[in-house]
């Protein structure tokens, strides 16, 4: 893939930055990548190449609206690593507005770029590297890829890059043969302006953002050592390690009791095994897998998985929580103030709109967000290593 313009040498970067704010305590050394706003092309795989390594993965938060952008960059901010801000379907068609019809995919395409023109503004001011990467694309909204992916061109002819870092392309429940050859023509245009791709195999079970997997087969939900070398066939001889693999290995969405998912990560170990045994390799981990489906995992669940050569897990349903738990928190504090424009237990003629001014009880979800952050970056082993 093609390196970034902006991309730094160990020596810039040391050079441009205290040592102090380089102190990492998670791994030896930062990534020899540029620390801070959009990274894409040979910066961002030098941060996959980094995680894997040294053993963690990023979290990818699903954001919806400019609040969950800002907050998913405070929190990594916080906790002095990277992160991935995503965007679903569903999740662009928010962010363009309930009025903008999604006819053609129109309010998806438009809110996705929306999204990444505002995450290009402002991510550098964070002070860590960004991933923009968007979500499940099914083939039935391949309009919607085709639609970032001109918008990509057009940023890249302008600027000399993409406007994404990397998309997702979730083609589960196709044939693999099918699922293989869409992903290699994407994979080809992506590669020529420096963007990776995530690509599905195995289906993940339960229900996100209207895509409703609870009812698959079981076996369906864990992936096999020889499919998993088939995209590594498929996908590594044109873009090296410019690819990631969201493996099943019985992940499922939501959020469910303690007990009720059975993950084997055991399945990705066994995967790297055979594809190094299978192509004479010298390397351990061949591949970057992703974590779906991550909500209710244990600590040492996920951590065996990074183990495994995880990189990346996707992270939305106890961020909504935590957002919305911020909001509920605020007006459970202040109900009092919020049940008119005027009158509150100060007085029948005082005025609340200090308390009910959107940035207020936005800004406490954003709070309770961060704070939740912190536990998934702890989780993932990705506490200060920048």
């Amino acid at each position: 893939m093609i390196g970034s313009k902006s991309m730094l040498s160990r020596k810039s970067v040391v050079t441009g930055t205290s040592r102090k704010a380089l102190v990492c305590k998670a791994v030896s050394a930062p990534p020899s990548t540029k620390l801070s706003g959009v990274v894409y092309g040979k910066d961002l795989t030098d941060l996959m190449e980094h995680a894997q390594v040294k053993g963690y993965a990023i979290p990818a938060v699903n954001c919806t609206s400019s609040s969950i952008i800002n907050a998913t960059m405070e929190s990594a901010k916080a906790a002095n690593a990277p992160v991935m801000v995503q965007f679903s379907n569903g999740g662009g068609a928010s962010i363009a507005g309930k009025a903008v019809s999604n006819k053609d995919q129109v309010a998806a395409v438009q809110g996705c770029i929306a999204g990444a023109l505002h995450v290009r503004q402002v991510a550098k001011y964070y002070g860590v590297p960004v991933v923009l990467h968007t979500d499940h694309c099914a083939k039935s909204l391949l309009p919607w890829m085709d639609g970032m992916m001109a918008a990509n061109k057009e940023f890249f002819e302008k600027n000399g890059e993409p406007l994404f870092s990397s998309h997702m392309l979730d083609l589960s429940e196709e044939p693999i043969a099918e699922n293989l050859e869409i992903c290699q023509k994407y994979l080809k245009d992506m590669k020529a302006m420096g963007i990776l791709l995530e690509m599905e195999l195995g289906i993940t079970g339960g229900e996100e953002d209207g895509v409703d997997n609870s009812h698959v087969a079981k076996e369906d939900l864990y992936s096999k050592p020889e499919e998993i070398m088939q995209v590594y066939e498929a996908l590594e001889p044109i873009a090296p390690k410019g690819y990631s693999i969201a493996a099943a290995f019985g992940n499922v969405h939501g959020v469910y009791s303690p007990g009720n998912v059975q993950l084997t990560p055991s399945i990705l170990g066994n995967a790297q095994k055979y594809i190094k045994e299978q192509k004479s390799l010298s390397v351990d981990k061949p591949v970057y897998f992703v974590f779906h489906g991550g909500s209710g995992s244990s600590r040492a669940e996920i951590r065996e998985a990074i183990g495994y050569g995880v990189v990346k897990m996707n992270i939305d349903t106890d961020t909504q929580w935590a957002y919305w738990d911020g909001v509920r928190a605020y007006e459970a504090k202040y109900h009092d103030y919020l049940q008119g424009q005027i009158g509150n237990p100060d007085g029948p003629e005082k005025p609340n709109k200090k308390i009910y001014d959107p940035r207020q009880w936005t800004r406490m979800g954003e709070q309770h967000l961060v704070q939740r952050m912190q536990t998934a970056f702890e989780d993932l082993n990705c506490m200060n290593v920048l």
